[in-house]
């Protein structure tokens, strides 16, 4: 097999093998280069949303909601359940089963739309007449020359200064997605989606959990009024939230033959508190991941971050060279990096490849769900814009009665004089596949009225999204 392409790949998450798969399905020849492996040591593709990422943790939601409906829930339908246990073990073998079958289709993608894939850490070897040469170190090491090269090496879970993870008492969101039975005392240190979704699994399976924050406020970057809501909501549940707290010495601990994490920390009113934990997550954000590329090597321009720079093509400084996904600006979205990976490839291809940042939807797989798009009313009121605000709650939503989940509600916002939908917000029930409406509504520049005069099917949660909309002019069809 020649080992000239035209394009190669580095990284195979969801930026990277959905660009190979887009350039091949276009008449290149691509390579995509990947290090992940498996338990046995062969191929993952998918990088850290199929591995330890999206996918698995949707899998230990999905089993862990089941158990705390069975235990809390099932009993409201007349349904009895009797000696109801857990077995964490097979838990986590299930959800090890959903992520190797998300690797094994991309392997089968990439083999059907005949994308050469090379198991190992690519990195710059040099740049020469306008190609670029690519090195595969790993079990089959390997040398690779294409005239485009598109970086999708994901991001890295970000430590705290001195305390790096053991994956065993000191978590990133790898360990969080393998502990062997549930904790006692659970400790989360951050309260963004990871901290609250791995927070979540763990204590509908009967862990105490403790969320440090060192906002001051709860789900900063959510809409205030949903932000509020979801706090109470998650109070409510039994995580304790502590916000705007300053962690101090975090050390583990050993008693007999128990071992543990101790947590000191400075809670909101000044007071020294301790918080003494079974295991530790930590979730503080995420950073670039250029670790062996060899940047330096060929003169690719990094940012203070070490995220690549790229202009608003995800062009880089060099020619011919892209990146995308969460190695580069913008939100660490999986459906972000694939956005732009099929873009990157249409352009390679002359194409007008586009992506739209203002509308790239986002969503807390939480219980209630969280999902926006848009601005948000703080934003709004920030830059001075005039705007409506409506909302509907799902407590009066059919649909959402007979689901026996009414939490939360649906808001809009829309331009005070155009009626343009400036901003979508929903806390409730399936609110990751609702939000998808208003996405569709703002790439075509709706108005609130529009979604109000389109038919929505009876009873649905997408009433919902219709009943706010029409809120929005203070209006209900909703008796």
């Amino acid at each position: 097999m020649s080992n000239q392409f035209d394009v190669i790949v580095i990284g195979a998450g969801p930026g990277g093998y959905i660009a190979a798969i887009r350039a091949a399905q276009l008449g290149f020849k691509v390579a995509c280069i990947d290090e992940w492996k498996n338990a046995k040591g062969g191929a993952a593709p998918g990088g850290t949303c199929t591995n330890v990422g999206c996918i698995p943790s949707k899998a230990l939601l999905q089993s862990s909601e089941h158990y705390e409906h069975a235990a809390h829930h099932f009993a409201d339908h007349g349904i009895s359940m009797d000696n109801l246990s857990i077995d964490v073990a097979k838990m986590i073998g299930r959800k090890d089963t959903v992520v190797k079958q998300n690797n094994d289709g991309i392997l089968y993608l990439f083999k059907k739309n005949k994308v050469s894939f090379f198991h190992g850490r690519g990195s710059f070897v040099k740049a020469a007449d306008g190609q670029y040469e690519v090195a595969v170190a790993g079990d089959k090491p390997d040398t690779l020359t294409a005239k485009h090269v598109v970086i999708a090496t994901g991001s890295n879970a970000r430590q705290l200064a001195g305390v790096p993870f053991d994956e065993k008492l000191i978590l990133s969101n790898d360990g969080a997605l393998a502990i062997g039975e549930a904790p006692k005392k659970l400790g989360v240190i951050g309260s963004g989606v990871i901290g609250l979704e791995m927070g979540s699994v763990w204590r509908r399976l009967g862990a105490d959990v403790t969320v440090l924050e060192a906002m001051p406020a709860f789900l900063a970057a959510v809409d205030e009024q949903v932000a509020k809501e979801a706090q109470k909501l998650f109070t409510k549940q039994g995580l304790k939230l502590q916000l705007g707290v300053k962690i101090g010495e975090i050390k583990t601990t050993k008693k007999g033959k128990a071992t543990g994490v101790s947590v000191a920390y400075t809670d909101a009113a000044g007071a020294e508190q301790i918080l003494e934990c079974d295991k530790l997550i930590v979730s503080i954000g995420r950073v670039p991941n250029t670790i062996g590329l060899n940047a330096d090597g060929v003169g690719l321009q990094l940012d203070e971050r070490g995220a690549i720079v790229v202009n608003a093509d995800c062009q880089t400084n060099l020619p011919n060279v892209w990146a995308v996904g969460d190695v580069v600006r913008g939100p660490m979205l999986a459906h972000k990096a694939e956005e732009e990976g099929v873009a990157v490839a249409e352009r390679i291809a002359g194409q007008h490849g586009h992506v739209d940042f203002d509308i790239i939807p986002w969503v807390i797989y939480t219980s209630p769900e969280i999902a926006w798009v848009g601005k948000t009313e703080q934003a709004l009121k920030a830059e001075g814009r005039s705007y409506k605000a409506g909302s509907f709650p799902f407590i009066a939503n059919g649909r959402a009665r007979a689901l026996g989940d009414t939490n939360g509600f649906v808001k809009f916002l829309a331009d005070a004089n155009t009626d343009e939908i400036l901003g979508v917000h929903i806390i409730g029930p399936y609110a990751s596949e609702l939000i998808s409406e208003a996405v569709v509504a703002m790439a075509f520049k709706a108005s609130a009225e529009d979604i109000a005069r389109i038919c929505h099917a009876h009873p649905s949660l997408s009433e919902a999204t219709k009943e706010a909309a029409l809120a929005v002019d203070k209006r209900t069809l909703n008796f």
